[in-house]
């Protein structure tokens, strides 16, 4: 692995992605990248007692199919990263217990998902692991109790407000050939721009998301015209703009090929307010409908930001200003032509 000037890394040695598993709860199920998930519940307690236990059913779904579509056990995986929203990393700590497969258990809220994948690339480059599994998960319901109300009280939502992603995506990086190359990723800083509204996350993460990406083009000296897609993680309708206007004031212009995980999962009439969150939202975006197209060619080259709101539940109810982090991966199709 090279370091590239201040923050980017870039790895030396042939990394794929293997294969990738996700898994969606119903809402999901019925947006417009349905048919890129391996597996779509059809209720939002995937046939669990509890709703922590459900979240635990996504993630372990995601892990199995992506093991078994990668034709690995368990007892082959070096590593195993994955993190969640629930407090102290709950779901992912539950399920490296059931998988006993040696564990790092990461936390940068819904940035998770580039988080893992990143430090797992550079692992896997270093020579310090050969297979390494990447996975993260979050649900609507355990969310939503966490850091605002019980699903069941019923509360008016914020125009502003995102929607917690129901669901779970994991991926295997190895250096044994695959269809979809991991060459690059940046590395986020903290950014806090002064906003303290937990209903409106995409404003408070989209600065954030600018640094990195405006980073990312000055370490590489590449344009957005390089690039077939920049994917942010879940700024939503609210925060998409804002990231667009901050970097056109800085002179780099995404519009064109920038698309937000949280807009894409879901119709603009389905009852999401600003649209999605969670650490699943770039997850399954990025290992369902980013994977399928890479793998087959139809995208050469996109950069995954994932975007993450570095709060907790007591933060905002002490008037805290939120923290946001965004981490950057680099994917490119590894089919010739």
């Amino acid at each position: 692995m090279s370091k590239v000037r201040k923050q980017t890394w870039r790895f030396d040695q042939p990394i794929y992605l293997g294969a990738t598993g996700t898994v969606v709860g119903p809402l999901e199920a019925r947006g417009p990248l349905s048919a890129s998930f391996d597996k779509c519940y059809e209720h939002l307690n995937c046939g669990q007692k509890s709703w922590t236990e459900a979240e635990r059913a996504l993630l372990r779904r995601s892990i199995s199919f992506c093991l078994a579509k990668a034709g690995k056990a368990e007892g082959d995986i070096d590593l195993f990263l994955a993190g969640d929203l629930m407090d102290q990393t709950v779901t992912s700590n539950f399920i490296a217990r059931e998988s006993r497969i040696p564990f790092l258990g990461m936390f940068g809220a819904c940035s998770t998902s580039m988080e893992t994948l990143a430090t797992g690339a550079m692992l896997v480059d270093s020579g310090f692991a050969d297979n390494v599994l990447c996975a993260v998960s979050s649900h609507n319901a355990t969310a939503e109790r966490q850091f605002r109300y019980p699903t069941e009280y019923g509360g008016p939502t914020k125009l502003t407000q995102t929607f917690t992603v129901t669901g779970a995506g994991a991926a295997l990086l190895t250096k044994e050939p695959g269809k979809v190359k991991v060459k690059e990723a940046t590395i986020g800083r903290v950014i806090d721009w002064g906003i303290n509204d937990a209903a409106n996350l995409g404003t408070a993460m989209a600065p954030a998301a600018a640094d990195t990406i405006w980073t990312h083009f000055q370490d590489t000296g590449r344009t957005p015209d390089d690039y077939d897609l920049v994917v942010t993680g879940d700024l939503s309708a609210v925060g998409s703009p804002i990231l667009d206007e901050i970097l056109l004031e800085k002179g780099l212009d995404i519009s064109s090929v920038h698309q937000d995980c949280g807009t894409m999962i879901y119709t603009s009439d389905q009852p999401v307010s600003a649209g999605g969150s969670g650490c699943a939202c770039s997850a399954v975006v990025t290992y369902g409908y980013l994977f399928n197209r890479l793998a087959e060619g139809s995208l050469k080259r996109v950069l995954v930001v994932a975007t993450g709101a570095l709060l907790n539940s007591s933060t905002p109810k002490e008037k805290d200003t939120i923290p946001c982090i965004a981490h950057a991966v680099l994917l490119e199709s590894a089919k010739e032509g």
